[in-house]
């Protein structure tokens, strides 16, 4: 457990650079930059975790491309990851169309979008599904699966990558006006990014969900001996559901509105009932064609 101990203090550590020091950040930037106080707290926050993760990856022997996820040749993984996403938009898709046939989903901004505007949205929203997958596939699935397999087992190595998956989901923004800084906006800030921890059953069905669609991705990635194929099925599933919150809101007037967690209207009790099956049949599928790739090779 040392190892998750490890990175359980390296995201302590980058929230308490946060509360420290976007206080003096903002002092030196405002008066030059409008840059809000939120954003200069959530980019020192990635800069402590950037600078911790760098440190930490000599000490746990993660600097190599195999402990980050990234065994395979580039040809081979990229070809991986586009054939994961293909898969990962197809089936949020199938998600999504439970959820309108349902009546889960309200359609009507979506008149807003001509056929270039949607083009550009799901352009767009594709980039940012991309952007997301790598990073959390090789921070999580890649450097942080390595370090507790190698020490605890691919079960923990599975588990406590899965509950960490779902608690930086719930970090959320927080809005200082520029007049209302003060020395502790810092703390304020760090409060606000944890207040969705303050009623735990209010989000309970989307943290359940999303421990639920961790344990898929490290399942494949355990499976597949890489982060090719998790990558490429959490891009495709983030960019479906981009789109989606693009071109629809959540319909709280319906019957069964409480399957959408009010969270972020998307995961919940619904989508955790679709990943029980979408796991046993990932699962399946990448065990067999693991196989098939190692008999080829051999």
């Amino acid at each position: 457990m040392r190892a998750f101990a490890w990175f359980a203090l390296l995201i302590a550590f980058s929230l308490a650079c946060m509360a420290v020091f976007t206080y003096p950040a903002w002092l030196l930037l405002h008066p030059h930059f409008s840059f809000p106080f939120h954003r200069i707290g959530e980019r020192i926050g990635m800069l402590g975790f950037l600078l911790g993760f760098l440190l930490l990856a000599r000490r746990l022997r993660l600097a190599d491309r195999a402990s980050l996820g990234f065994a395979l040749p580039r040809r081979a993984y990229l070809r991986e990851l586009a054939l994961a996403l293909l898969i990962g938009a197809l089936t949020m898709c199938a998600v999504v169309g439970s959820m309108a046939a349902l009546g889960l989903l309200d359609w009507q901004q979506a008149s807003r979008y001509g056929a270039g505007a949607l083009a550009a949205l799901i352009g767009k929203r594709l980039l940012s599904g991309l952007a997301v997958g790598l990073i959390e596939e090789t921070a999580l699935r890649g450097a942080m699966f390595t370090a507790i397999e190698r020490e605890s087992g691919t079960v923990l190595a599975i588990a406590l990558t899965s509950v960490v998956f779902a608690f930086t989901h719930f970090l959320g923004v927080f809005h200082i006006p520029p007049a209302a800084v003060n020395p502790w906006s810092g703390v304020a800030l760090l409060g606000g990014t944890l207040r969705e921890f303050d009623h735990p059953l209010g989000i309970a069905d989307a943290f359940l969900c999303l421990t639920a669609v961790g344990v898929v991705l490290a399942m494949v990635r355990s499976i597949t001996g890489n982060t090719a194929a998790s990558m490429g099925l959490h891009a495709g599933w983030v960019w479906v559901m981009l789109v989606v919150h693009g071109l629809s809101q959540p319909n709280r007037a319906a019957p069964l509105q409480f399957l959408l967690s009010r969270h972020d209207g998307f995961t919940g009790w619904l989508v955790l009932l679709w990943t029980v099956p979408l796991g046993w049949g990932l699962s399946r599928y990448y065990r067999e064609r693991t196989r098939r790739q190692q008999r080829a090779v051999v």
